[in-house]
């Protein structure tokens, strides 16, 4: 079975950078639409980037174009999240996610308007805090 682990979320300043990771287990060969999302409190879990595993095209939510970079390491079966110049309003927590299915249901595909319920599997969330 497919599993998703994330990891180098913490606490930095305005300005500062993070590399958020997150691993896939099972068979990642099958998996073909991998995204980010992050969720502060009170608000609704957002898409901040996706990357079609097989083409490797990639999608950004407006918030954080020219400043986050999803990328991948098929040898390491894993996909990464590069945060620079950080902002206190992208505090949050950070999930990575991964779906078998390039179509959606509502027909986004593999970008950041494709909803959370449109990904089977999901990672358990690293934290990320930015201080201003």
């Amino acid at each position: 079975q497919i599993q998703l682990m994330e990891s180098g979320g913490g606490s930095v300043q305005a300005g500062g950078s993070l590399r958020l990771s997150c691993v896939v287990y099972g068979y990642t060969f099958s998996t073909k639409c991998m995204g980010w999302f992050r969720q502060a409190p009170g608000k609704e879990r957002e898409a901040v980037a996706t990357i079609y595993t097989a083409g490797g095209s990639t999608t950004y939510t407006d918030s954080v174009k020219g400043r986050f970079t999803i990328s991948q390491d098929n040898a390491k079966n894993t996909f990464y999240l590069q945060m620079n110049s950080l902002k206190p309003e992208d505090t949050a927590m950070y999930y990575c996610a991964a779906d078998f299915f390039i179509n959606s249901q509502s027909g986004h595909g593999c970008s950041t308007l494709r909803g959370a319920r449109e990904y089977k599997y999901w990672g358990q969330g690293t934290q990320v805090t930015v201080s201003s």
